[in-house]
This record gives structure tokens, C-alpha cells and sequence, in this order.
């Protein structure tokens, strides 16, 4: 009697608890993934059932694969005309950073580790800056050139 009681309560909990199960099912025509330079999205072709709630501070919508869209009001987007070229890269040495058309644009560069650590931090004077890799170990590292606070282009440099 005592095995059936505990039988029994297991079972029902066991119930309870697949009662509050959902999940997302969606029979799609076609997807997949979208990637490029200012990130990545997953989509879906023939989605037939999402609904959408409203309120008064926006709107949620439920189904699979939704869009994320976001509006920008007010930004002022300025453009540089500056082309920027690391070489060698992998390097062992002394890595080159050079600049076409310069024209005395106040740029810095900072070089950080895999973790983020920050290992040098200087004005870039010139067409051409040299930045000497060869006190570092062997890794990848992460060249970021900026103009004041905004980024203008980061590079991916291996250090052999």
C-alpha cells in the first residue's frame, strides 16, 4: 500500500510538472542564418501563426524567429574617408600600421590580449606607425584604431 502511495505521488507530480511545458514549433518553408559585417540574424520563409500584444510602452511579438529592428532619432552619422592597412600580419617583430590619406586626423591606437587587458596606448603621429610585437608571446592580440571615442576599424593580428 505504502509502494502505491509513493508510486501514485511521484506520477502526479510528475504530471503537474509537464502540464507548464511550452515549446516553439513552427513548420517553415525555409531559413537559416545571415551574417555580415555589422553582425548576425536568424530568419524563417512561411511562418503561419504569431501573435502580437500592444501597450503603451510598445509591443511584443510572439511567434518563431521574430525581426529585432531598432530606430536611431537624432544621431548624426559622419563619415572618414580613412583607409587603414596592418601588415605583416601574422607577424613576429614589429607590425606596420599605415594610413592613406592622413591629413593630420587625430588617431590613437590601442593593442589588447585575447582578454581585453590593455597593452599599449598611443597617438598615431604619421602615414606610418610601427608597433613592436616582439616583447609579446605568441597569441592573438587586437589592434583598435580610434578617433576620439568613436572606433574607426579594429584588426585581428597573430603574433607568431
Amino acid at each position: 500500500m505504502q509502494r502505491k502511495k509513493v508510486v501514485f505521488s511521484i506520477a502526479l507530480m510528475f504530471g503537474f510538472g509537464l502540464s507548464g511545458l511550452q515549446a516553439q514549433e513552427a513548420i517553415s518553408t525555409a531559413g537559416g542564418n545571415a551574417s555580415g559585417s555589422g553582425g548576425s540574424a536568424s530568419y524563417s520563409v512561411g511562418q503561419v501563426v504569431y501573435t502580437t500584444n500592444n501597450g503603451t510602452s510598445g509591443s511584443v511579438a510572439q511567434g518563431v524567429q521574430q525581426p529585432y529592428e531598432i530606430f536611431a532619432v537624432g544621431i548624426k552619422e559622419t563619415s572618414m574617408n580613412i583607409s587603414l592597412t596592418v601588415y605583416p600580419n601574422p607577424t613576429a617583430d614589429n607590425l606596420t600600421l599605415q594610413i592613406k590619406d592622413f591629413n593630420n586626423v587625430k588617431l590613437t591606437y590601442q593593442l589588447f590580449d585575447m582578454n581585453g587587458k590593455l597593452l599599449e596606448n598611443k597617438k598615431i603621429i604619421g602615414n606610418e606607425t610601427s608597433i613592436v610585437m616582439s616583447n609579446l608571446v605568441p597569441a592573438n592580440y587586437f589592434l583598435k584604431v580610434t578617433k576620439g571615442n568613436k572606433e574607426v576599424k579594429t584588426f585581428k593580428i597573430i603574433k607568431k
